[in-house]
């Protein structure tokens, strides 16, 4: 597996309607340059250009119509959705934003059982519209519990609808908003559809400096007839949470895609520039930043390529996304932020100029580990599954690499949320038993010892209701699951053992973190003290392994993209 090059990629995955969407996609932002992207971006200017080219290539149309309610010629694809979640993170994340939002907003409507909105989505598509999801509210977040919208009977079938959502990307101009409620009468949970053209639909304000426009929205007695719920009850709530499911799984190739492209224009900086008489690019510690930053970044994308297999091949009696679905959010686009710090480190003052794209970079970065629930919220979820994971495997199909042209049904009948910790996994051995390097062989001895402190060593009473001890210790259960389904693709996509070998060399700092966490705990344990301390370990250094990777892998790409001015 290879970084993204806009300029050398084939997408010889894809069919070829595909190929052409992400082709002409690439053509416009090389067209466009980056001396505009920037400036749209410092002048914050509505990506009207974006939205026009979208709407003129039947770009949305294509990529988020589910086949039943397209042309013939549409579907929804993960495997190639990805593709285009990382090509708008690299050329810059408010075009990713509004594709994003657009995702969230359509998610009700497609798990509706309202046909005619669905049809009627179907043309809104067609025609170039975007969608907004008008889920959180300015006093509760995303608490759902808490919403204050409320929809009104006033007659069979006619109701009314008056509150505000806060923080809703695309509310300015979407041709739907998916709003979340309550009925005024029940406390029921409803969702339906709303029109920012309407004179009833305020549109407050833009509450971020930025180029995406967030909006606060207000309904005022706003007319809502039968036809424009979408859902009610339980099945407003599983709508909430299962959209986010399908939206927060982007996060992490919009990380990917930032990445890709910082990473290319500070190893070029870096390998041009000459201090003390020698170009930054031999200095030691500089090799080191880059090659860490590299594999953290190659690790990312092998990760969440696999995980898009499960997603796809997700049904109602496998539900392992569940689980590497957060983790995309959670564990790449933090890692997404490590890999950043990293060639900042390099590039130094660089990482300040305005004319870079590591600039937005830098910035952008930090918001997607932020947005679809924080990391802690996603992380609190992972721990549910983590008993299952390592003590109770099931004997579950193994899954191929998922880039056929179907369409994805099951995610948009994924049904209930409940139950998360009766999913089972197939045994995560299989995929570490098949490879052995050095530092897989350290990695594989902290997953044992881990295990042990889960059996001898099980958090109290009071450490199971302290969130703080909880969060080091899923950390440690999220670099487990992370390196298995490194290992998995690995495998699909034939990657070097040096590379792998370098993977885990950060891996087994990284788990060695994590374990001196939990021991220095204030409530930590004598018995968890002493296993944490067979956790840190120290990788194998193998200097021969390292020049192979910085120099066939790394240093390699100096030249290897720059976009268009």
């Amino acid at each position: 597996m290879n970084l993204l090059n806009p300029k050398t990629e084939a997408f010889a995955h894809l069919d070829a309607a595909s190929r052409d969407i992400m082709k002409n996609t690439i053509a416009f932002f090389e067209q466009k340059g980056k001396a505009a992207v920037k400036h749209d971006d410092q002048e914050r200017i509505w990506y009207a250009d974006f939205l026009e080219f979208v709407k003129n290539n039947r770009v949305f149309a294509q990529l988020l119509t589910p086949s039943a309610y397209g042309d013939g010629q549409t579907r929804w694809d993960t495997c190639r959705n990805c593709d285009f979640n990382e090509i708008l993170g690299f050329y810059g994340l408010p075009y990713w934003y509004t594709w994003q939002v657009t995702i969230l907003g359509l998610g009700p409507i497609w798990m509706s059982t309202n046909e005619a909105i669905k049809r009627q989505t179907g043309r809104l598509l067609q025609d170039g519209g975007i969608f907004a999801f008008g889920l959180s509210e300015k006093e509760h977040g995303a608490d759902l519990y808490s919403s204050e919208m409320t929809l009104t009977e006033i007659a069979d079938g006619d109701f009314r609808a008056d509150g505000g959502k806060y923080y809703i990307g695309n509310a300015n101009k979407a041709a739907l908003v998916s709003t979340f409620g309550k009925m005024a009468d029940s406390d029921e949970y409803v969702f339906f559809a709303v029109r920012t053209d309407h004179p009833n639909y305020e549109c407050v304000k833009n509450v971020v400096n930025s180029q995406n426009y967030v909006a606060e929205y207000a309904l005022h007695s706003y007319p809502i007839r039968e036809g424009d719920i979408l859902s009610r009850g339980q099945d407003a709530w599983d709508s909430a949470l299962n959209t986010i499911n399908v939206g927060k799984f982007n996060l992490g190739w919009a990380s990917i895609g930032i990445c890709t492209h910082a990473f290319y224009e500070g190893i070029r900086h870096a390998s041009r520039r000459r201090l003390y008489n020698r170009y930054v690019t031999d200095f030691p510690h500089v090799r080191m930043l880059l090659v860490d930053a590299y594999t953290r970044l190659l690790a990312m994308k092998l990760f969440a390529t696999r995980a898009s297999d499960y997603m796809r091949s997700a049904s109602e009696s496998d539900r392992r996304y569940l689980l590497y679905n957060p983790m995309v959010k959670m564990k790449v686009t933090t890692q997404g932020e490590e890999v950043i710090n990293l060639i900042w480190d390099v590039i130094a003052a660089k990482g300040f100029e305005k004319d870079t794209y590591f600039e937005m970079a830098a910035r952008d970065i930090r918001a997607l580990p932020k947005l679809e629930g924080t990391v802690h919220v996603n992380m609190a979820l992972i721990i549910k599954f983590m008993a299952n994971y390592f003590f109770n495997p099931d004997t579950l199909p193994e899954i191929p690499r998922r880039d056929d042209p179907k369409n994805d049904d099951f995610l948009f009948r994924q049904g209930p949320t409940r139950g998360l910790g009766k999913i089972r996994f197939h045994d995560f051995h299989l995929a570490y038993e098949r490879y052995d390097s050095p530092n897989l062989a350290i990695f594989k001895k902290q997953i044992e010892t881990l295990r042990s402190f889960l059996m001898q060593a099980t958090p109290d009473a009071d450490q199971a209701k302290d969130i703080d001890f909880l969060l080091s210790l899923g950390e440690l259960f999220t670099l487990v699951a992370y390196g298995q389904l490194i290992l998995e693709s690995t495998r699909i996509h034939g990657t070097s053992i040096d590379i792998i070998d370098q993977i885990f060399d950060f891996m087994v700092r990284d788990f060695s973190k994590f374990a001196l966490q939990i021991y220095s705990k204030p409530s930590s344990t004598e018995t968890q003290m002493k296993l944490c301390l067979e956790m840190i370990q120290k990788p194998l250094t193998d200097p021969a392994r390292f020049d192979r990777v910085w120099n066939g892998h790394v240093l390699a790409l100096k030249d290897a993209y720059e976009m268009n001015p």
